[in-house]
C-alpha cells in the first residue's frame, strides 16, 4: 500500500533541545524531520508534534514547531495516554437540525473532515517515546508509517532494536524520499520541483 497525502499526517517525537545533543546522528536526525515536516506542509499533510517533559529536557527545534499545527507536551513516553489519539482522530460532530421537522434538501449537511489514518512518524528516542508511541498507534487501529532516516536513539543498538519490533508489529519502515515520492505520485505533481529541491 503506498502513502496518500490526503489520507496522511505525520507525528515528530521528542526532537528535543536538551536530548538531541546525547543521540546518535543527532544533527541530520533533525535535518530529516525538518525536511519531512517541510515536505508535508508542500503536500498539505497536518503535522503534529510532541515533547517529553519540556521543562526538563526543553522545547523542540523552533523551526519544527513553526510547521506543527499543535505540539503536545507529555510526561508518558507513548503519546497516545496524553492525547495525541484525540489529535489525529477528532471525535465526529453531532448532525445538526431536527431530521424530521425539515425536508431533506433543507437539512444541514454534517461536517465531516476526511478521516486520515495514515501516519506518518518520526522521532526520538526510537526505542522508548517513538517505539511506545507507534505501538500505541498500531493498538488504536491507525496505518503507521516509521521513517527511519528521521529517527534515532542514543545508541544504534537501541535503535535498531526499535526498528525491528516496530517492523514486527506491523508498522511500514520507510525513508523520508520514499514517504516524498509516494506523497507525489508523478513528475507531473504541482509540487514536484519544490519537493526534489527540498531533497536535493
Amino acid at each position: 500500500m503506498l502513502l496518500d497525502p490526503s489520507q496522511s499526517q505525520l507525528v515528530l517525537v521528542d526532537y528535543q533541545a536538551r536530548l538531541m545533543p546525547a543521540i546518535h546522528d543527532g544533527a541530520a536526525v533533525v535535518a530529516q524531520a525538518l525536511r519531512l515536516a517541510r515536505i508535508a506542509a508542500l503536500m498539505q499533510v497536518p503535522v503534529w508534534g510532541t515533547e517529553q517533559n519540556p521543562s526538563r529536557l526543553g522545547e523542540n527545534a523552533p523551526e519544527l514547531r513553526a510547521l506543527c499545527r499543535q505540539t503536545l507536551s507529555k510526561l508518558h513516553f507513548g503519546a497516545v495516554e496524553e492525547g495525541l489519539g484525540e489529535m489525529l482522530r477528532p471525535p465526529r460532530k453531532p448532525p445538526q437540525g431536527n431530521a424530521r421537522s425539515l425536508p431533506r434538501h433543507l437539512q444541514k449537511t454534517q461536517d465531516t473532515e476526511v478521516e486520515r489514518n495514515q501516519i506518518v512518524i518520526a522521532g526520538c528516542e526510537a526505542h522508548v517515546c517513538l517505539l511506545q508511541t507507534a505501538l500505541q498507534l498500531l493498538e488504536d487501529e491507525f496505518e503507521v508509517w516509521v521513517v527511519s532516516d528521521a529517527c534515532s536513539s542514543r545508541t544504534e543498538r537501541n535503535r535498531d532494536a526499535a526498528f525491528d519490533r516496530l517492523a514486527g508489529a506491523g508498522a511500514e519502515l520507510v525513508t523520508t524520499e520514499m514517504v516524498a515520492f509516494e506523497w507525489l505520485r508523478s513528475a507531473e505533481h504541482a509540487q514536484f520541483k519544490a519537493v526534489q529541491a527540498l531533497i536535493k
